[in-house]
């Protein structure tokens, strides 16, 4: 089904992990689903959080297809071929942590991990139709980790569960102590965003099986943020990426972008940047009487596999989540579904290092709509 990059047999553990071909295991290539990287050497040494895995009562059987070199958001990749969308077979699995999301939808793994630059845990796990946590900025080691410099990138976990969310955050971040029952109700509200009108009558209609009564709040700076966390993916990734643009060997797609990317100014970085912290503070202020925000995960159902070979053309699918890897906050994604039966994912935002009260309010509000 091509979701699996490398099949591999490390540890003896009970529960089954697949790791994303961007994360080192030593003795192993990192190819980050390119040809252009074939001639690298093996990893010298596991990823932190790979170690941290085997350390765990955990075996990592494979290392999972992504969009080429992390840099797309459909997980189309000609080079090594797409991975398959298990549960919704004729659309885009999502990118670029495409295979990991797709083993956990096919229960190929317990959990497994990818990374979120600007969406690429929270964005396959909707397409797929299964849970995925973009940590805390910081929070999970990133040590071993490809590209190895990033601003916005977080490494976390896809699963079929918020339980084995939490059960494999406890494995690769030391740190995280779940958090057994909420002392009170959440104070939530829904951010006010643009989506389509069937993601929206989905959202709604989980939301009001929970029984609540929700506030609408806006952000006044939601598409600056959006637009500002490009210019930072697009530097950063030309400085860590843009020399494979000389070996004839990156996809169209990707190079393409890639070149595009090399466009970007320091001046634009810095305007960013300004953006970021303008834009955090608006998230804090709010999250200072919420405990957490709702909004939809993608502003529409995923598109088919073969309208969607221009990954340009399909860059608003992120405008919903690349905001929150410029401000640092933790996401988690609650997979839906419309009345006809394509996936939507409920987006759930919470206080900078609170990933533990996420993820208990995501269980609150899965239980309360049941």
């Amino acid at each position: 089904m091509n979701i699996i990059a490398k099949d591999i047999l490390l540890g003896a553990g009970s529960l089954t992990v697949m790791v994303k071909d961007s994360i080192d295991i030593q003795g192993f290539q990192t190819l980050l689903g390119s040809k252009a990287l074939e001639n690298t050497a093996p990893a010298e040494k596991n990823a932190v959080v790979v170690d941290r895995v085997l350390a765990a009562d955990c075996k990592i059987t494979a290392k999972t297809s992504l969009h080429e070199l992390a840099f797309g958001i459909t997980g189309i990749n000609h080079a090594y071929g797409t991975a398959l969308n298990p549960k919704y077979p004729e659309l885009i699995p999502g990118g670029s942590s495409s295979g990991s999301a797709a083993a956990v939808a096919a229960k190929l793994a317990d959990f497994t991990l990818g990374t979120d630059t600007g969406g690429s845990i929270r964005m396959p796990a909707a397409c797929c139709g299964v849970f995925g946590l973009k940590p805390t900025y910081g929070r999970v080691s990133r040590e071993g980790v490809h590209p190895a410099q990033s601003s916005l990138d977080s490494v976390g976990p896809f699963a079929n569960s918020v339980s084995m969310l939490e059960t494999a955050m406890q494995i690769i971040d030391p740190s995280f102590q779940p958090i057994t029952s909420l002392s009170t109700m959440p104070k939530l509200a829904i951010l006010n965003v643009q989506a389509t009108e069937e993601v929206e009558h989905s959202i709604k209609s989980f939301l009001a099986k929970a029984g609540y009564v929700f506030e609408y709040v806006d952000i006044p700076s939601f598409d600056d943020a959006y637009r500002a966390g490009m210019q930072i993916i697009n530097y950063e990734n030309w400085q860590a990426l843009g020399e494979l643009t000389q070996t004839g060997l990156v996809g169209a797609d990707v190079n393409g972008r890639l070149l595009k990317s090399a466009e970007t100014t320091l001046q634009q970085v810095e305007e960013a940047l300004q953006v970021k912290e303008k834009f955090t503070q608006e998230i804090d202020d709010l999250l200072a009487t919420y405990d957490a925000l709702l909004l939809p995960t993608l502003p529409q159902t995923p598109p088919k596999v073969e309208d969607a070979e221009n990954t340009v053309a399909f860059l608003n699918l992120t405008a919903l989540v690349r905001p929150f890897n410029l401000s640092g906050h933790p996401a988690l994604t609650v997979p839906l579904e419309t009345p006809e039966g394509l996936p939507v994912g409920l987006q759930i935002v919470a206080r900078r290092n609170d990933d533990e009260k996420l993820c208990a309010i995501a269980d609150f509000i899965v239980n309360a709509a049941q």
